[in-house]
């Protein structure tokens, strides 16, 4: 809990000293206060009790507020997010689509540790959902995320509707274009980063944040990310941070859920012969062809493997390689166990 720091004022109480209540006391130059002096006093502490009470809850501690601020409506966030660019608060977002868990809480400890304030989206996008794509049954887990994300020191969740959002029903799109959102997933999910610029905008447009927080195990999104922000000159700051995984080894996603055990046990594959890929690589292999192929070969010995695709591009932009590697590298897979699609990636760096 905060404590009231000393403002540099006398504290004083008032005097009161009405015999009629049975109470005697001595006015500070021994001569009996008058009554307009007592008021003066009773002014004086009271001002000074209301600027210690502001400062309390109007700070932020760097340890995390003691309550969270949930709200669902854009004019509230707007509100919150005026009066802390007033007060000259540094802000981090941190956009997510909810079923929160270490990944996105390592996001969140990241913006609290590099920023005055930090915001917390929870909304499941619509417009990034293909007509066959799992929008209906994504998990909507609210109370379980608010309890994530105070703990992980967000000051303010928000979690607005659809109709928040996208108040028109025919909105405006922001759109990446170019080889960068029609490799690996842009593929076979061609509206999906049409939505996901297009929220982010909307997102980075209402919070005015300083800072913006994703994980690189997303690692095309950041890409068409951080296109979208140098061509529009954007004043946010994105960070990527590291992939968080489960003990096993599997990349924490919202979607694990999804899997049965059985299909869990087999999608340790993912992780396992990107390690392997990595290993060679760092041992000398150069050939992007024969990395791709080995780290297929791996996946497709696990009967219950279904592969979307095994590729690799250049970083940054996701631009196409020459087969002997040079510089920076993404070999990124997605592949299907049962019905649930999940993807995950290794950056490979000479």
């Amino acid at each position: 809990m905060q404590r009231f720091q000393n403002s540099g004022h006398p504290f004083r109480m008032p005097f009161f000293f009405s015999r009629g209540h049975g109470l005697e006391s001595q006015p500070f130059s021994g001569e009996i206060m008058s009554q307009s002096a007592f008021f003066l006093e009773c002014a004086f502490f009271i001002e000074i009790l209301s600027r210690c009470c502001r400062k309390a809850v109007g700070k932020f501690s760097r340890e995390g507020r003691q309550n969270m601020i949930l709200c669902h409506k854009i004019s509230e966030l707007k509100e919150f997010v005026h009066q802390c660019k007033k007060e000259g608060k540094t802000i981090g977002l941190v956009t997510t689509m909810g079923a929160l868990h270490e990944g996105h809480a390592s996001l969140i400890k990241a913006a609290h540790a590099e920023n005055d304030v930090t915001i917390t989206t929870v909304f499941v996008n619509p417009t990034q959902f293909g007509p066959n794509e799992d929008y209906a049954k994504y998990p909507r887990t609210l109370p379980h995320d608010m309890k994530i994300a105070e703990a992980a020191g967000a000051d303010l969740l928000f979690a607005p509707s659809p109709e928040e959002m996208y108040p028109h029903k025919d909105p405006t799109w922001v759109e990446v274009c170019g080889p960068i959102t029609k490799v690996l997933c842009g593929r076979t999910r061609p509206i999906h980063f049409r939505g996901v610029a297009t929220v982010c905008t909307k997102f980075f447009n209402l919070t005015e944040c300083d800072r913006a927080y994703y994980g690189l195990k997303d690692a095309q999104q950041t890409q068409v990310l951080q296109r979208m922000v140098e061509d529009l000159f954007m004043n946010v700051t994105l960070r990527m941070m590291p992939i968080v995984r489960e003990a096993d080894g599997l990349a924490k996603s919202s979607r694990n859920v999804y899997l049965s055990p059985e299909e869990h046990k087999a999608a340790l594959v993912l992780s396992r012969s990107l390690k392997h890929a990595k290993e060679a690589f760092d041992k000398g292999e150069r050939s992007k062809a024969k990395l791709i192929a080995q780290v297929t070969d791996e996946i497709k010995s696990e009967p219950m493997s279904d592969i979307d695709y095994v590729e690799m591009y250049g970083m940054p932009g996701l631009t196409e390689l020459d087969d002997t590697l040079t510089g920076k590298a993404l070999l990124a897979v997605a592949v299907k166990f049962g019905k649930t699609r999940l993807i995950d990636n290794v950056v490979l760096e000479a």
